[in-house]
């Protein structure tokens, strides 16, 4: 059996909007202001999904993606590049411009879980997604690398209660990879 994890560049205030600052919101950028380096790699520790899970992106975020990592060559572009990719969109996207890309068939939530039967998925961005995924109680964890950085305003990543346990947390350059799972219900 497969999880279901969430990953995602954070704020002290727990947000989750434009880390790059390419959408110019109001204090978009916040990741980037501590360096390429700060974001650049397996900050997320994913590893092995690579070769045994599956990335599910949002239609927005797998086209911002689909311009940065088709044509990386370094081992992180590489893997990203192989992983199948599951794409949430209620169009019908031409999903050829990134390799091992695909419309994820059916419901959201019913589509994930016959995936996560046999396999983890990876849930990159997509703040839609992750908020319909936890709204129907199906995230296993969260790998969160938190900047430090409040912005004040703008989307976060958690819009109604969880009950998390932290797992692990781990420095990485100026930020912190906190990892949680979901608390069993008692």
């Amino acid at each position: 059996m497969g999880k279901v994890i969430v990953i995602e560049f954070v704020t002290l205030d727990g947000v989750v909007e434009d880390p790059d600052g390419k959408e110019r919101t109001p204090g978009g950028g916040w990741a980037f202001r501590f360096g390429p380096g700060a974001v650049a790699g397996d900050k997320f520790k994913i590893g092995p999904i690579f070769d045994t899970g599956v990335l599910l992106l949002g239609r927005r975020t797998w086209e911002k993606f689909s311009g940065i990592w088709p044509n990386g060559t370094d081992d992180f572009s590489m893997a990203m590049n192989k992983i199948p990719k599951l794409v949430v969109s209620n169009t019908s996207p031409v999903l050829d411009a990134w390799s091992n890309s695909t419309l994820l068939e059916g419901e959201l939530v019913d589509g994930v879980a016959r995936v996560a039967r046999e396999r983890d998925v990876v849930v990159a961005g997509s703040t839609s997604v992750v908020h319909a995924l936890a709204a129907a109680d199906v995230v296993d964890e969260y790998r969160l690398l938190v900047f430090p950085a409040a912005v004040g305003a703008g989307e976060k990543l958690f819009v109604a209660p969880v009950d998390l346990a932290l797992t692990s947390n781990e420095t990485s350059g100026a930020a912190v990879l906190l990892r949680y799972e979901r608390r069993a219900q008692s």
